[in-house]
Parts: C-alpha cells; sequence; structure tokens
C-alpha cells in the first residue's frame, strides 16, 4: 500500500472525545475533521463497532479514516456502548439499543458545526452489519452506505448457522467477542472510574455463545437485524463488498437482487478484509473507490460510478490447493444487472462415480437404467479437517487444503476432463433424491477443480441440516429409509476452469470441524438417476476487457508501533493413530506491540483445538482459549477465557472461564456450565 502524506485537505485529529446519549451513557469517538469544516461544513463517514478504537483497530483506523477526511469529510469512529472505551456494557450483537444509540450518534454528528448533515457509514463485518440495520430504521441523516463482508440474513448466512448447521466457527467467535468484552478502557482516557467500568463489563456481558445455543432455528432472534426480511426498508443507497476467501460473499449477491435503491456489488480474492488490505491478492485502491461513491451521494457530485456495471467480481483461475495464496491468479469481469440474464444453468447429472452433462445424458443409450441405481456412505468424523474455517479471517492458512485427504469418505462424482474452458459465476444447485437411516442428519456437498495431476482445489461448497428440508423456521425429524429430495445451494463463486481438467462433486454425511455433526453416525443412500446439479455458467464477454482498472492500494499514514513480540500463526492437523484422535490445532499469537505516542501496550494469543475419536459422535470437542493484555508504565491487565463445547445425543454442554488481573493478582474470576438441549440438530 503506498502511504500518502500529503492531501487535498488538512486534517486535525481528535483522538478521543465523549458522544452523550440520551440516558446519559458517553461513547467514546475518535475524529478526523479538514481543518476548513469550521468554516465550510462537510459530510460525514460514521463507523461504529466494538473493536476499540485505541488500539486494536487503531492502525486501519488511521489509514481509512485519515484518507477519507483528507479528501474533504468528517470521519467519525465511535466504540459501541460497553466496548473499548465506551461506558455501558456490550450484551450481545445487533441489539435494538444498538441500533437506537446508533441513530443518536447519525444526529450528534449531524449537528456539528462541521457536517452538513449529510452522513454515511461504512463497516466490515460488525460495521456492515449495523450500516444496514440502521439504514433500515430510515434516519435522515443518512444518505448511502459501504457495507464489507456483512449479512442480510443473521441465521442462514452468518457465523453462527449455515444450512440448518452449527458451525464451528460460532464457537470460534463467540469466543473472540468473550475476550473483548473482557478487556478494560484506558485509564488515560477514562479516568478513575476505569476499574468500575472494567468490572461492571466482567460482571454483565455474559456468555454469548449460550444465547446462540438457545436458538438453533430461525426465529424472531434471528429476524432482528436480518434485513432481507424487508428489504424494502432500506432507501439509501448501498455499496456491498466481499472477497471469494470471506464467508460473507453470498449476501452480495441477494443485496443487489433484493435492494430496490441505487446499488453496487464488489468481490475479490480477499478474506475477511477492505480490499485495501485485500488478501489473497490482489488488493486494489479501495479508498478510492469508496471516494468516488462518497463524492456521488454524499457531496452530489459526477464521478461516473453509477454509469459501471451493478456487480463487478473476481473470475478465479485454476491454482493448486493450498492453505494460502499471496495471490490468486484471474481477471475482474462484470455483470451490468443481477440476477443476470447473462448467466445460463447447465445440468450435470448423477451418473454412477460421473457427472455427466445433460445433452450427454440424454444421448446416453443406457441413461434409463441408472434411474433406480443408488449409492451410500457413512462418512467418518475426520472428514473436514482440511477444510479451512468458514470465514477465513486472515488467508493463510486458514484456507481449505488438497480435497483429496476429505474425498476418501465422501461419494465422489466426476466429469470427463472438459474438452473446453468452463466458467461459473453464481450459486451451483444440488438437487438430491437421498434418503438416511437416522431421524436427524447433514449432507456436505463440495465442488473441487481437479487438475491432471489429480490435485483437487475446493471451489465452493454448502451444508444442509437435513431437518430443515423444508424451512429453516419449521424443522422435522427424518424417517429413516424413506425417500426424500432436497435442493442444496452452494456458496456462490466465480471460477474458471481450464480444458483438461475435471469438475469433482463430493458428499458427505459429516463435516467436522466446519459444522457440528448430528448427534449419531448417518448412512446416507443417493438415488443418483433423479439428482443433479446445476452449474450457473457464464461465457466470456469481450465487455469485461474494457473495464476501468482499479487504482493501486492507497492510504493515510498509520500510528507509529513498536513491535515487541512478533505474530506466530500455525494451523496443524494432528493425528494420533494410537488413541485413534485427531485434533485441528489453530494458534493464532498476534503478539505484543506498543503504540508509541500513547505508550500503550497491547498482546493477545488465541489456541483453538476441535478434536474427536475415531467415529465416537459424542466425542466432539471444541475447545478455545484467549489472553489479552494492557500495560503502560507500571500499570497493567491482564484477562483470560476458555471456552469448551461438547454434546451429547440430546444436549450441548458447555463450560466457559473468565480470569482477571491486575499486575499479578488475579481480581476477578467466574466459571459457567450449561446443558442446552439439541433442537433437530
Amino acid at each position: 500500500m503506498k502511504t500518502m502524506t500529503t492531501f487535498p485537505c488538512p486534517v486535525r485529529e481528535v483522538a478521543h472525545t465523549w458522544i452523550c446519549l440520551s440516558d446519559g451513557t458517553r461513547l467514546a469517538a475518535r475524529l478526523w475533521i479538514p481543518e476548513a469544516a469550521e468554516h465550510h461544513p462537510v459530510p460525514a463517514i460514521l463507523e461504529y463497532i466494538p473493536y476499540r478504537k485505541r488500539d486494536f483497530e487503531a492502525v486501519g483506523d488511521a489509514v481509512t479514516h485519515g484518507y477519507f477526511a483528507g479528501h474533504g469529510y468528517g470521519c467519525v469512529r465511535v466504540d459501541l456502548r460497553g466496548a473499548g472505551d465506551s461506558e455501558g456494557v456490550l450484551r450481545d450483537e445487533y441489539l435494538p439499543l444498538e441500533q437506537q444509540d446508533g441513530l443518536e450518534i447519525l444526529r450528534w454528528i449531524a449537528a456539528q458545526p462541521w457536517c452538513n448533515g449529510n452522513v454515511g457509514m461504512i463497516g466490515i463485518s460488525w460495521g456492515g452489519f449495523n450500516g444496514l440495520q440502521i439504514a433500515a430504521l430510515q434516519p435522515p441523516e443518512l444518505k448511502a452506505v459501504i457495507t464489507v463482508c456483512s449479512t442480510d440474513d443473521r441465521y442462514a448466512d452468518d457465523v453462527h448457522y449455515m444450512g440448518g448447521c452449527l458451525l464451528g466457527d460460532n464457537l470460534s467467535w463467540a469466543s473472540t467477542m468473550f475476550a473483548f468484552n473482557a478487556c478494560p478502557p484506558d485509564p488515560l482516557l477514562v479516568g478513575d472510574s476505569w476499574r468500575d467500568m472494567w468490572m461492571e463489563r466482567l460482571e454483565k456481558s455474559g456468555l454469548w455463545l449460550a444465547k446462540w445455543l438457545s436458538h438453533q432455528q430461525r426465529d424472531d432472534y434471528w429476524r432482528h437485524g436480518s434485513v432481507c426480511e424487508n428489504f424494502a426498508a432500506i432507501r439509501c443507497p448501498v455499496m456491498a463488498v466481499s472477497g471469494w476467501a470471506d464467508g460473507y460473499s453470498n449476501a452480495v449477491f441477494r443485496l443487489l437482487a433484493g435492494l430496490e435503491t441505487p446499488r453496487k456489488g464488489l468481490i475479490g480474492p480477499w478474506s475477511h478484509q477492505y480490499p485495501h488490505f485485500g488478501e489473497p491478492g490482489p488488493a486494489i485502491g479501495f479508498l478510492q473507490e469508496a471516494l468516488r461513491w462518497w463524492d456521488t451521494w454524499l457531496k452530489g457530485e459526477e464521478t461516473g460510478i453509477m454509469d459501471e456495471p451493478m456487480l463487478r467480481v473476481w473470475m478465479q483461475d485454476s491454482v493448486p490447493p493450498s492453505s494460502r495464496y499471496r495471490v490468486r491468479p484471474g481477471r475482474w469481469v462484470a455483470e451490468t444487472s443481477w440476477p443476470s440474464e447473462r448467466i445460463t444453468e447447465r445440468q450435470f447429472y448423477l451418473d454412477g462415480a460421473h457427472l455427466l452433462l445433460e445433452d450427454a445424458a440424454a444421448a446416453t443409450p443406457n441413461t434409463a437404467a441408472h434411474e433406480s441405481a443408488s449409492m451410500t456412505i457413512q462418512s467418518p468424523l475426520s472428514v473436514g479437517l482440511y477444510a479451512g474455517k468458514w470465514c477465513s479471517y486472515a488467508a493463510p492458512p486458514d484456507l481449505p487444503h488438497d480435497q483429496r485427504e476429505e474425498d476418501g469418505g465422501s461419494l465422489v462424482f466426476e466429469t470427463r476432463p472438459l474438452e473446453e474452458p468452463l466458467e461459473i459465476l453464481g450459486a451451483p444447485v444440488l438437487r438430491l433424491a437421498l434418503s438416511v437411516n437416522r431421524p436427524m442428519a447433514m449432507v456436505a456437498a463440495r465442488l473441487s477443480d481437479v487438475a491432471p495431476d489429480d490435485k483437487a482445489t475446493r471451489i465452493t461448497y454448502g451444508m444442509l441440516n437435513l431437518c430443515h428440508r423444508n424451512g429453516h423456521d419449521k424443522p422435522e425429524f427424518l424417517l429413516p429409509d424413506r425417500f426424500y429430495t432436497i435442493s442444496l445451494p452452494l456458496n456462490h463463486i466465480a471460477q474458471h476452469l481450464p480444458a483438461g481438467n475435471r469438475l469433482r462433486l463430493s458428499i458427505s454425511t459429516s463435516y467436522w470441524p466446519l459444522a457440528w455433526p448430528p448427534p449419531l453416525p448417518v448412512r446416507l443412500t443417493i438415488h443418483t438417476g433423479e439428482s443433479r446439479i446445476a452449474l450457473p455458467v457464464r461465457k466470456p464477454q469481450e465487455s469485461d476487457q474494457a473495464l476501468r482498472p482499479f487504482a493501486d492500494p492507497e492510504g493515510a499514514p498509520p500510528p507509529a508501533i513498536t513491535r515487541l513480540a512478533p505474530k506466530h500463526l500455525k494451523w496443524r492437523v494432528v493425528r494420533d493413530l494410537g488413541d485413534d484422535v485427531s485434533t485441528l490445532e489453530v494458534i493464532k499469537d498476534d503478539g505484543i506491540f506498543r503504540l508509541n505516542a500513547i505508550d500503550w501496550t497491547v498482546g493477545s494469543k488465541t489456541l483453538e483445538w476441535y478434536t474427536c475419536q475415531g467415529d465416537d459422535f459424542g466425542s466432539v470437542r471444541g475447545e478455545t482459549f484467549w489472553q489479552r493484555s494492557f500495560t503502560r508504565g507500571d500499570w497493567s491487565v491482564r484477562t483470560t477465557t476458555r471456552t469448551v463445547l461438547t454434546s451429547t445425543e440430546s444436549h450441548f454442554v458447555l463450560h466457559a472461564e473468565l480470569d482477571a488481573w491486575e499486575k499479578d493478582e488475579r481480581v476477578f474470576s467466574r466459571n459457567w456450565k450449561y446443558e442446552i438441549p439439541r433442537d433437530h440438530l
């Protein structure tokens, strides 16, 4: 990234100020204001998240908001109630109180003498969510939104559940917020009240995972904050952004199809990051693109952005499988609208161990003989150890590895070597005629690009809790050995497969630890003659070659930091053959760094273990450990959190521990234990 040192507008930074809410709570904010704005008011941009403006987000905030401010925008970065240096307690994600606070923040911003009353919201992940949620409340101050790596559907397409299956990332994400909520404010900003604020958080924030496990189907808890419930409520323009390695790319397509406002979609190869930090690359000059959006909708300038195609995505080239990529080769392609009339559906039928193109199947004399054929599988629990994370947060090394390790425990259907290149853009849909031998079961389906050397790179995948076959809000047990027909959409993707490669469909009855398995092993029978997969095929377009190229990434200068301990990232699969125990071990040690200007030293370390023994479905166990530390001079605070999730045939069993230290004295300790009934899961 190119660090810019001069901008059209000189900027005044306010490292900390208070926004006083109507109930007396004070929220902590950081401001970047063009110096001339006091006399010539400017539009404003708000980012409103719980991730601590003082330390963990200080670098990214400065790079992004300093850049926008340098181009004539007042930028406001606010810690949520109970997060960072803000007062109060954060008790869950996306609560009505959070949204009401957001409305008050917008009114506060619009009333500032440096603001002309026009405000935009930008955010990645949490900030992308609440930007959409607040837009749906139609505050008059909010004129446009940029939502990055977020979703419109909190149940069907978020970190908690996928296809009605409980995600392993649900535990990981709950543990992340468990650790965040235990962090203290900075005494330098909040004064002597810091300890009371900290103790209130430790006592009252609670164990969010228990709440999320108590809502295992799509009920009103998840409908709240899911803007797909009423797309028409959003009336301001929306730019939706994500990456193929991120967990939230599907939402971009639904927002484009569902919203009626002016809208844009952008998807690159990136993980859960802003595109100017994008990894895998290529990163792009996203801040320049965002400025074109803001200039159009907050300043009323003609930038040409709305004359360009509605959707722009990175068409990924074929690559060998790897858990990390520095760059994903490919090219930019675009569609003027979504859904696009240029996408055609191509059907492939399951025939024995083959995928037959519809035309080829019709031309095969003995196709009818396969209509009653069946294939069966009972996958080992170890299928999924090479799946990577549901959402790649840092790209390396959490992407899926060679799928041949997984395919040994799956049913595999494969095309012949492709005679000509094939490109898909959209969501493949798998239609399966099946039966199972138990009342609860899941199906995981993967599409892989298989090279001539047989290496298999996963393109996309999907999962379905078969109890949710008729809807996520009306689960029903299965009747063993009864015949069912189900539809399973896979994640959207843009992928080029060269001639000579093969397309492989793999189907398994478990996918641990990406998803929690059913209570008992399941035998799945697929009736192949009535099963097929529909691919969204897109032919290359000459217009793609004329697309305006993105600029290289730029940003404002970050704050000076001194790294005192290096980062350490590992992703290990351990197979203990003696005890037949399989373990995925994740090490994410972010090391220790000091923010020089405020003499604030921060450390963060995360460990995760996901284990199972043989085919004992009662042995499945997820455990996380977080440690956070904050130091200035002779003042120091340290917190640790530990969460363990196991299950029986009838219940989820949750244990958690939270400990906090001042210097070497433990000043807080609490344990939790919950047993939560399994609900068709």
